[in-house]
Order: structure tokens, then sequence, then C-alpha cells
């Protein structure tokens, strides 16, 4: 496998840690979704490593980064990605988020178009963000009410409390049942080693409060998606999108990645791909390689 450095870079009062490499003359900045790290990207970093220069970063509270204030909104994470991109002077800047990373990777496309050429949405939320729903004796979620505020968000009892306290006990066990119920749902798993290092690193998670507020928030449709109406800044968008979407994804629905693609209106390109669940950089691997080196 190809070397990447591990570096650290101080960003207003956080300090986000990052691997670099690559050869090739496209700048490409990979951005890792909830419950995982940069780590996740090490294979495909790999594959892509004489086409690009590449960077992939540990968000605030994540990985090896720091966590020293809390946050309410993605675009809090994207903001620290754009302080990271000045810090580099990066120009004509290709961004990958994947899951959550999407829609950080939407707003740094809103924020800096003059820096944003492409846009890859790798299993990405959708544009109305993602509900939280209280739970049922049962366990079952109620889809007419909301869990509303971090408070109630830390003490759900199925979604959140569990994560929690396997981060609390670092229980690598409990993060691979989950993972391998949620994730890898079509008969594929990373190399064992992989795996544990993967779980590793996602075990030094801080911020999933955060993160799960921040998701039901997110929100740049017109409408109002329970929590409040959409910004409609998903209209500021002018760069080519390519979304790639798992059609056995159990974690993002399919109608999340459609309903990016209808509300960019002819400014992006749904890529479907069979045999595949959340996480296509495992279960297509060749197929995700090949979308993000086009030009």
């Amino acid at each position: 496998m190809n070397e990447f450095e591990f570096k650290k870079m101080h960003i207003k009062n956080e300090v986000l840690a990052y691997r670099e490499g690559g050869t090739g003359d496209r700048n490409l900045l990979l951005i890792h979704g909830n419950m995982s790290s940069s780590a996740h990207f090490d294979h495909l970093m790999d594959a892509l490593y004489d086409d690009f220069k590449i960077y992939a970063v540990d968000l605030r509270g994540f990985g090896h980064s720091s966590y020293h204030e809390r946050f309410d909104s993605l675009k809090d994470l994207s903001d620290d990605l754009m302080y990271f991109i000045d810090k580099l002077r990066l120009k004509d800047l290709e961004v990958l988020g994947w899951s959550t990373g999407g829609g950080i990777a939407m707003y740094l496309a809103i924020d800096n178009p003059e820096v944003v050429k492409r846009v890859i949405l790798l299993e990405s939320v959708g544009i109305t963000g993602y509900p939280m729903f209280k739970k049922d004796a049962q366990g079952q979620a109620i889809l007419t009410e909301l869990l509303m505020t971090k408070e109630e968000i830390e003490n759900d009892p199925i979604q959140v409390a569990p994560v929690l306290t396997a981060i609390k006990n670092k229980d690598a066990e409990f993060y691979k049942m989950l993972w391998n119920a949620a994730i890898y749902t079509v008969g594929n798993q990373p190399a064992p080693e992989d795996y544990d290092r993967y779980v590793e690193e996602m075990l030094l998670q801080r911020n999933l409060v955060d993160i799960d507020y921040s998701l039901t928030r997110f929100n740049l449709s017109h409408t109002d998606n329970g929590y409040g109406m959409g910004s409609g800044e998903i209209d500021k968008i002018k760069c080519p999108v390519l979304i790639i979407q798992g059609e056995d994804d159990y974690v993002v629905p399919m109608t999340m990645a459609t309903g990016i693609h209808e509300a960019l209106k002819g400014n992006s390109r749904l890529e479907i791909l069979k045999n595949s669940g959340h996480n296509p950089m495992v279960d297509q691997f060749d197929t995700v390689v090949k979308l993000i080196k086009e030009k």
C-alpha cells in the first residue's frame, strides 16, 4: 500500500488530524461519516494515489482530531474544513462525502463555489436531514413524535444510548455487531485486520449526540422537515454532483439519493449500485474507484 503522511493542523480552537498523499494533479478531499473516521478511506486512497493529491480529515470529535467545542450544525464542521482548505491553499477541489459527510460536502459547495469544482455524494444524507423518533415500550419508532433536544437524543434507548455505552467501554464487538447488521448488509466485510483497525478508530468518537442533533437540523430544501423550514440552499450548488447509492443501503434510503438528484435539477447524475449497502467502498470497490476517477 502507498504511504500517506499522518498530520495535524490547528484551525481556530481545534486540531484536525488528517492523512495526506498521492501524486496526481487533481485535489481530492475525503469526508467520512458518523461512527467512522478517515481510516475507512485507506484502500480508496491507495487506489486513487496516482490520479489525485488526497486529503482525508478526521472531523472534529472523531478519530484523532480534537473536540474542544461542541456544535449544533453540520455547517460548523464544513467551516472547520474551509479553514483547513484555506491554510493549504487548495484550489479546484473535488470533494467526496460519505453518509453524514455528504451533508458537509454540500455545505462546502454552497459556501465556496470558487474552490469546489465537483462533489461526489456516497450514500449521502438527504437534503431534509435525518429525523430521529421517540420509541414506544417495544422499542419501535413513533413516527409522529420527533426527538427534539440533545438530552432526548442522548437518552434514546435504541439508537444512541447503547452506542454511547459501547464507546465508553471500548466495546469493539458491539460495534462489529451493529455494523454487520446495518452497514455490511450484502455479505461483504473488511478484512479482519482492517476491521479491527477501523473499529479502534471509531471508538475514539466523542461527538455522537452533536452529530445526531446536527443531522436532524440539516435541511437544504424548501420544505419543513419537522424541525423547521429548509434554507433552500440546495439551489446554490452549481458544480457537477455525482450521487452514488447502493440499492441495499439500510441506513440511507434510496429516497434520499433521488431527493438530492431531483432537487439539483439536472446538475447531478445518480449511479445506483446493485448488491451494495451503506459502504460501497467494501461492496463495490472497483466501481466506486472508477466513478471517482472520471473527469
